[in-house]
């Protein structure tokens, strides 16, 4: 083994004991394969790097990757270096939704294997995986792969069969941010000694506890971290065009949107104050209520039949909604998302589908595959494409939930920028509501909270290919607030 792989965590695993305990099963060799690198395939030079590293780390560590710029190539990557330095016995992958399942084992056949798909009724793989992992102790079978999601992680159909994992087990934990809630972080395996997390923003919205959990289980961020503006330099994101929509609220939703800022403004004040400390759940819930509020603005969807009517010839086109609902003379109490199809598809004729958590995994392929061929136009989502979904011929997007989670932020604009052989550049149009005049009060409180934001709608368009057009879109809100500097 190399210097720096020698994990003392992994050696303190009795392989004996625990091959003792395995229960006696029909021996069954299952010939899964065994990764190997696609010939058709050559690294880039920042995932030979981020590899490099990993190994230097002693076998921990976190690929902090912008999206759509290759972490699962490099995770299968390193699991097959790891075999030839030490020789891996086994793989797990830990997904936060099943759609993610399914996607690594399309990517595990580019790479020669088959993995275990452990999701949904434990009685379809539960068997198997027992079977593979007894053999493997036994001497007949010298690895096996699985790919599981957060919540069967924490089941025990799972969790019963972690400890006979063998000593050389990687697990990989895709879109690892997750992973930092208390309930699925006590799920984590201890046994297990090399540790891969991926995540193009590892750290978790609001939770410091959360993301130390993270960085203490799987390891420091390693170097190199490829920031969106690295991947599009390198090619491996796609170029784009930036186009910001700048939305007005009614006057009803200015009013509810300036009782929320004045709320969350006294919160602040509070909060700083000594034996007036504010729950941080209670701040947190008014700024999920102003952001619902922003999401579901009713103009947005005046601004994109707008938008829309004018491209109503163009193909793979993604919009994003909120979750909130929005209410016009004519649309009530529908959500944004049911509201955009009506617009696009009844009103303009637009062919599109919706894509959500609720679509089942069969669908979802024909989705893709009619969304690909041009057959769909569009597709209608929320959060379920905001991480980890491949669809690279997306070449347009609108985008009518700007996100105040940085994750999500990323996420969303990082999804169409993934490279297609048919994609020169992606078109991204962004709606962004302009917040109400306020009064003097709640200016400055508004202003510092509008300051991140505000920053990376700005970083984004200093990417565009047309920055200097997109800047000058943002400069009013940056005028309205005193916020030149940024």
């Amino acid at each position: 083994m190399d210097e720096g792989v020698d994990i003392p965590a992994i050696k303190n695993v009795d392989i004996k004991l625990v091959y003792l305990k395995i229960p006696a099963v029909n021996i069954l060799v299952v010939n899964l394969g065994f990764p190997r690198m696609p010939s058709v395939l050559k690294l880039r030079s920042y995932q030979q790097q981020a590899i490099e590293n990993w190994f230097r780390n002693r076998g921990r560590g976190i690929l902090k990757m912008a999206t759509g710029s290759g972490k699962t190539i490099t995770a299968l990557a390193i699991a097959i270096q790891l075999d030839h330095k030490i020789g891996l016995q086994a793989l797990i992958v830990v997904c936060p939704y099943r759609h993610l399942v399914t996607q690594w084992a399309r990517e595990c056949e580019k790479f020669a294997f088959q993995p275990i798909l452990a999701f949904e009724n434990a009685r379809t793989w539960q068997n198997q995986l027992s079977t593979a992992l007894y053999n493997i102790h036994s001497g007949h079978q010298k690895f096996v792969a699985v790919i599981t999601t957060n919540s069967t992680l924490i089941s025990d159909s799972l969790q019963s069969q972690l400890k006979y994992f063998p000593e050389k087990t990687l697990i990989i934990g895709d879109e690892a941010h997750h992973l930092g809630s208390p309930k699925l972080e006590a799920s984590l395996p201890r046994n297990i000694g090399l540790r891969l997390a991926l995540s193009a923003t590892p750290e978790r919205h609001f939770d410091d506890q959360g993301t130390r959990a993270i960085l203490d289980y799987f390891g420091q961020v390693l170097q190199p971290e490829l920031s969106l503006a690295d991947a599009i330099k390198q090619g491996a994101l796609a170029r784009y065009l930036y186009y910001p929509i700048l939305v007005e609220l009614t006057a009803a939703e200015s009013l509810a949107y300036n009782k929320l800022t004045s709320k969350i403004g006294w919160a602040l004040l509070l909060s700083e104050k000594e034996n007036l400390e504010i729950e941080k759940e209670d701040l947190t819930a008014l700024l999920i209520q102003r952001s619902r509020l922003i999401a579901s603005a009713t103009n947005k969807l005046t601004a994109l039949r707008k938008l829309m009517i004018n491209r109503l010839e163009t193909t793979h086109t993604l919009f994003y909604c909120g979750d909130g609902s929005v209410g016009t003379e004519n649309i009530s109490d529908l959500r944004q998302m049911e509201a955009v199809v009506k617009i696009l598809g009844y009103e303009l004729g637009y062919r599109v589908n919706t894509y959500t958590a609720e679509t089942p995994i069969k669908k979802r392929e024909q989705l893709r595959q009619k969304f690909e061929s041009g057959e769909l136009q569009g597709l209608v989502a929320i959060n379920c494409l905001d991480e980890g979904v491949d669809i690279p011929a997306i070449k347009n997007a609108v985008i009518l939930a700007s996100s105040q989670n940085p994750r999500q932020f990323i996420q969303r604009r990082g999804r169409i920028l993934r490279p297609h052989p048919t994609k020169e550049r992606a078109t991204l149009f962004d709606m962004i509501v302009l917040p109400p005049e306020l009064g003097r009060n709640t200016l400055e409180v508004e202003r510092n909270l509008l300051r991140k934001e505000l920053k990376r709608f700005l970083e984004f368009a200093d990417l565009a290919d047309n920055a200097g057009e997109a800047r000058v879109k943002l400069l009013s809100i940056q005028k309205r607030y005193g916020l030149l500097d940024i």
